[in-house]
């Protein structure tokens, strides 16, 4: 199956991409296993996927007020791209938490329904009427 090249619907040129492929796919390459072959669509995709990335962080840096970008707000808003793996683990933790409290209310409403029982049958029950007679 031959893979197929992108091209602009005007004019049948080939797509541009935000990126040199080339470049792109030699980092792709010097963080693959060497045995990896990458296909073209995944190559292209890459190189859109970065520029996505790119695009978004530029629009947080946008949020600030200042007209000069400074280290540390670069920092804070690339901040969920690079420690991904404490933000998850930092919800799992968090789901757990509230599995526990989940669990903990489920044995207060057990004892509830235990101590606090009223009984259904009108024999055992001692009605007594409050009502006013006339």
């Amino acid at each position: 199956m031959s893979e197929e090249k992108k091209f602009d619907n005007e004019n049948g040129t080939p797509e541009k991409l935000p990126f040199a492929k080339n470049e792109v796919v030699k980092l792709m390459k010097r963080n693959l296993d060497s045995d990896k072959m990458i296909r073209e669509q995944v190559k292209v995709e890459m190189n859109r996927f970065l520029y996505s990335i790119l695009c978004e962080v530029c629009r947080q840096l946008n949020d600030y007020p200042y007209t000069t970008i400074d280290y540390g707000m670069f920092k804070e808003c690339i901040y969920p791209y690079t420690n991904i793996k404490k933000i998850n683990q930092e919800k799992e933790r968090i789901l757990m938490h509230l599995d526990a409290i989940k669990a903990d209310c489920d044995a207060l409403a057990m004892d509830v329904e235990k101590s606090l029982r009223i009984k259904d049958t009108s024999q055992s029950d001692s009605i007594v009427d409050f009502s006013i007679d006339e």
